[in-house]
């Protein structure tokens, strides 16, 4: 696999992480450098390791990628609550990405066990 953008569960952590980029644009300048960065890094963070675990050449790798990448996706969802209980985010726009977090989630782990054929739960 080399070409990460064709891969869906990329494409919708692609789309988490402008997503999230356009709601933290509203955040309060202070938190410019605390909840504000920390939020978009863990986004950021879920695609590049999806596209970074692509270019490593074998299936182990890329499903070690992918599970770095799942813990991004649960470090995002803790910070964007810690958002929401401190009314950064309104509530229907905290539960939209939580609805998308928990999309990327399912496929992450369902493209690991296709990598790795592995059928546990997480």
């Amino acid at each position: 696999m080399s070409d990460y953008r064709k891969l869906v569960v990329w494409q919708h952590a692609h789309a988490l992480v402008l997503a999230v980029y356009k709601v933290t644009l509203v955040f309060p300048k202070d938190e410019r450098y605390g909840l504000s960065s920390q939020v978009r890094r863990a986004a950021v963070s879920v695609a590049a390791n999806i596209a970074e675990g692509t270019g490593r050449g074998s299936g182990p790798e890329l499903a070690r990628f992918c599970r770095i990448a799942r813990g991004s996706i649960n470090e995002l969802e803790y910070h964007l609550l810690v958002c929401s209980d401190l009314a950064y985010l309104p509530l229907e726009t905290h539960r939209e990405l939580r609805q998308k977090i928990s999309t990327v989630r399912r496929m992450l782990t369902r493209f690991i066990q296709s990598v790795t054929g592995e059928t546990g739960n997480w």
